[in-house]
């Protein structure tokens, strides 16, 4: 027995003899980090955050194109509450109803848009046969000019490639038909987000103080300080972005609708509409719908008048990208002007015209909030109770100018 129990205690003492071991030293382990550069160290610690923003941007931004027929009609329905908040409030603050006062607002904003589209496309229909007149006069004399130019095209060389143009629409007619199948669809799509889109801007003239606070509780309590003084600095700028696109584009389709006029240019006055409208996209818009201005000049009024119109095209361009863009929207928006051409041309890229068209004020818009959060001033303005307990922000501070209920 006192041999099997000295055994047992010796078996014990083997198990922990392991456990006795002196751990490494701490000195050892910080030795074998500080062996690594500050630099890479530095780098390292960088990388793995700026991955994990990327994959989080990444993440949103393929959800918003996924989710793209509902995100569109929702940012259209933010560009127009930002246009109309303030009209209705100043109605209101005229002593008209409220319900009233919305109501206007709406209606307004669907008569300038529908009677814009109105008036554009009744001075194409009413020339429409003109129009096809012209280009065929205007494609006979090209094709001479081919053939007898400089270039020395023959006749055989031109009926070559037509028919080459004609085999290609044939082998492509499925991709047709089917494009053409998808109209119906395409088209309900439009409809259906044209109608949240009305409806959307509805409840953001009736109601948007309130979806604001909706969203503000979303947040932590401690972020609902930060997230509510944010988003009003971004409203503020949002409106004046939309109003300072307004002068851009009135100012580009006046410049150049006058140059198609005195220049004796045709549909003079569509041509105006569509480069007020096409102003909206900023750089892209304007340029393809003042390319529009020149052909029809080449169609109507031969290659002179097509020349003299582009120069015209070209100053008014000049005019915006130097002067407006600078100073006007530069001021509204506080973007740099190659951040803007930046910001459209990354959000045509992921997203073709809608891309380019809110690329701008979202760019703006996210600045100024990353700026304002940054800033912390928001610390100073918000009692500390509101952080600490999560009472609701529009219950303990007071209201800032110009962004009421409604707004």
């Amino acid at each position: 027995m006192a041999g099997s129990s000295g055994r047992a205690r010796g078996r014990i003492i083997r198990r922990r003899a392991p456990d006795d071991r002196p751990e490494p030293a701490p000195q050892a382990r910080r030795d074998v980090t500080e062996s690594i550069p500050f630099g890479m160290r530095l780098a390292a610690a960088w990388s793995w955050r700026l991955l994990l923003v990327g994959g989080v941007l990444a993440v949103v931004i393929f959800l918003i194109i996924q989710l793209r027929l509902i995100v569109i009609p929702i940012l259209v329905a933010v560009l127009l509450g930002a246009l109309l908040v303030p009209f209705s409030q100043f109605l209101q603050r005229h002593r008209w109803p409220r319900w009233l006062a919305v109501t206007v607002a709406m209606l307004s904003a669907l008569i300038v848009v529908g009677g814009l589209l109105t008036v554009g496309i009744t001075f194409i229909a009413r020339d429409r046969d003109e129009l096809v007149a012209q280009s065929l006069v205007a494609w006979d004399d090209f094709r001479a000019w081919l053939l007898e130019g400089p270039f020395h095209i023959t006749e055989q060389q031109l009926n070559d490639w037509m028919e080459q143009v004609v085999t290609a629409i044939q082998e492509d007619s499925s991709v047709l038909v089917s494009g053409a199948l998808s109209v119906g669809s395409t088209l309900g799509h439009f409809l259906a987000g044209m109608l949240l889109a009305l409806f959307a801007t509805l409840f953001i003239l009736i109601d948007g103080r309130g979806i604001w606070h909706w969203i503000v509780g979303v947040f932590p309590k401690r972020a609902r300080a930060a997230v509510d003084g944010a988003g009003q600095a971004g409203w503020a700028t949002l409106q004046n972005f939309v109003k300072v696109q307004i002068l851009v584009a009135t100012i580009d389709a006046i410049g150049i609708g006058l140059g198609a006029f005195f220049l004796g240019v045709p549909l003079a006055v569509p041509i105006a509409i569509r480069v007020f409208l096409g102003s909206f996209v900023p750089i892209v818009g304007a340029v393809v719908t003042g390319a529009l201005a020149v052909f029809v000049a080449l169609i109507y009024n031969g290659w002179v008048i097509a020349v003299i119109m582009l120069a015209i095209v070209l100053l008014v361009q000049q005019v915006e990208g130097h002067v407006l863009q600078p100073l006007i929207m530069g001021t509204a928006v506080k973007v740099h002007p190659l951040g803007v051409v930046v910001a459209v041309a990354t959000g045509s890229l992921l997203a073709g015209i809608p891309g380019a068209l809110f690329a701008v004020p979202v760019a703006a818009v996210v600045n100024v909030m990353i700026v304002f959060i940054a800033r912390g001033s928001w610390k100073r303005d918000v009692p500390p109770a509101t952080i600490e307990t999560g009472l609701p922000l529009w219950s303990t501070v007071p209201q800032r100018p110009g962004f009421q209920r409604g707004e």
